[in-house]
């Protein structure tokens, strides 16, 4: 079974800017419910965070 992708309007979902490396990460179905906290783009620039 193939996956199905977004076929929408990407400009329309939220989106915000990574605290580490400053580019710009669009909402994500997996982001769903925790949107909100989500603070990095990837686990790379989680794990480069200033404690």
């Amino acid at each position: 079974m193939e996956k199905k992708s977004f076929k929408g309007n990407k400009s329309a979902l939220p989106s915000k800017i990574c605290v580490v490396c400053k580019k710009e990460m669009t909402w994500r179905k997996s982001w769903a419910k925790n949107w909100d906290s989500v603070k990095y783009c990837s686990d790379a620039c989680r794990a480069k965070k200033t404690s």
